[in-house]
This record gives structure tokens, sequence and C-alpha cells, in this order.
């Protein structure tokens, strides 16, 4: 049988993998880059979170996820419509309005952190869980400062970065258990 028809977790645990280690080289961007510009951020942010958005409608074909398809679609079209909208716009989204990119973070953290922990509660694994619970703290953190965020911009590719880095470990950790 093949990969896509059989949906087990160990035959489809590289999609992890990918999603994993595609995370981390981009935390580790924002890390190392602590000079990079606000729009470089929004750039990969776009990207990310179109790349995120496939993958989780590949999960609906795949039938790994635990979580109903319809939660996955609906994950799936958020990533991608605010990956393509920023990737669009980021001029726009990262100067004339700093605090609309925080917002949108802030939904983009609590929706996705929900899904995760959704995904670990139904039978995901810790990986899930935890990076559930980095995106709600990171939504929280920065619903709680948002013009603090905004007016110190070169904090936000750091924040972003070290949370990236430690949700993307979480993600290889949880696609080496699959396996």
């Amino acid at each position: 049988m093949n990969e896509v028809q059989t949906g087990k977790p160990s035959e489809i645990w590289w999609l992890v993998l990918l999603r994993g280690i595609v995370l981390s080289l981009f935390g580790l961007l924002l890390v190392t880059a602590t000079g990079a510009t606000l729009s470089t951020l929004v750039l990969f942010l776009g990207i990310y979170w179109f790349i995120h958005g496939i993958f989780s409608l590949v999960s609906i074909f795949t039938g790994r996820s635990s979580l109903h398809w319809g939660l996955l679609l609906l994950d799936g079209l958020i990533g991608i419509f605010a990956g393509v909208f920023v990737l669009n716009h980021p001029l726009f989204t990262a100067f004339l309005i700093p605090t609309t990119l925080v917002i949108m973070l802030v939904v983009f953290g609590f929706i996705m952190g929900s899904i995760n922990l959704l995904q670990g509660i139904k039978g995901d694994g810790a990986g899930a869980i935890i990076l559930g619970i980095i995106n709600v703290l990171f939504a929280l953190f920065l619903l709680s400062h948002p013009a603090l965020v905004a007016m110190f911009a070169s904090f936000l590719p750091i924040t972003i970065g070290v949370l990236a880095i430690i949700g993307g470990v979480a993600l290889l950790f949880n696609a080496f258990s699959m396996r």
C-alpha cells in the first residue's frame, strides 16, 4: 500500500519531520539575523503560514491527524490565506500597521495553538501539546503587550525565532517517536 492511502503514523512521520525542520530553520534565521528588518520577518512568517496551511490540508487526505477534517480544513485555509496575504502585502503589513501584524499573530497563535492542543489531546503526542502551549503563550504575551511589541520591532524576530526553534525541536522529537 502506498503512504497516502494507508495514513499510518509510522508511514507519514516525514511530514512532521519536514515541518519541524522548516520551523527550526525559520527560528534559526530569525535569531541569527537580529538586524533584519520587520519586512524580512513578515516574509518568513508568510512563508511559514503558507507551508503550515498546505501541511494541514495534506493531513486531511493522509488520515494521520486525530482532528476532524473540518478543523484541519479551517487550519489549512487560514494558514494559506494568512501566508498569501502577508506575502502579497509585506510592506503594508510590516511598516504601515505594525499593530495589525501583532493582532494577526495573536489570532494565528490562538487558532493554531488550540488546534495543536486538540491534536495532542486526541493522540498526536506530546510534541503537538508543547507546540500548542507555545503558540497560546506567545499569543497571550503579544495580546498583553501589543504596543510594546509594535514599538520595539527588533524584539519580535528574536522572540519568534526562539519560539520557532523550540516548536521545531518538539516537532522533530514527535516525528521520530512516530517513526
